[in-house]
C-alpha cells in the first residue's frame, strides 16, 4: 500500500476523531432517520440543547453533517450516509470481539472448574 500524503492522514484523523465521541455517534444516527433540528435532537436523545449544538459544532468543521437555514431554525443532515456504513461496520466488528471474549470467558470459566 502506497503511503498517502500527509493531508489525506490529517483528515482522515479528523474524522476519526469527530467518530470518538458516543453523543456524536448517536447525534449521526439520529441524523440518518432524515434531517432534524436541535429541538428534535433534544427530544430524540434527551440531551441538553448546548450539549447538541457543541457536538454539531463539531461535526460541521469535519463536514460530516449539512446545516441549512430554515426560517428560524436550523435543520441538519447527513453529508454523506456512508458514514452510518461505516458505523455499522464498527459496531459488527465490536459484537465480534465481544462475542469472542464471551466465548474465552466461558473457558477459562470451565477450566477453573
Amino acid at each position: 500500500m502506497r503511503p498517502q500524503p500527509v493531508e489525506i492522514r490529517e483528515l482522515h484523523a479528523q474524522i476519526c476523531q469527530a467518530l470518538a465521541d458516543p453523543t456524536r455517534i448517536m447525534i449521526l444516527y439520529v441524523l440518518s432517520e432524515g434531517p432534524r433540528n436541535v429541538s428534535d435532537m433534544v427530544s430524540a436523545l434527551e440531551l441538553s440543547q448546548p450539549l447538541i449544538s457543541r457536538h454539531l459544532k463539531v461535526l460541521r468543521e469535519r463536514g460530516m453533517v449539512n446545516a441549512e437555514r430554515n426560517g428560524t431554525n436550523v435543520v441538519y443532515s447527513l453529508a454523506d450516509p456512508r458514514v452510518i456504513q461505516a458505523l455499522d461496520l464498527m459496531r459488527a466488528v465490536l459484537a465480534d470481539q465481544l462475542a469472542q471474549a464471551s466465548k474465552l470467558a466461558r473457558g477459562l470459566s470451565y477450566a477453573a472448574r
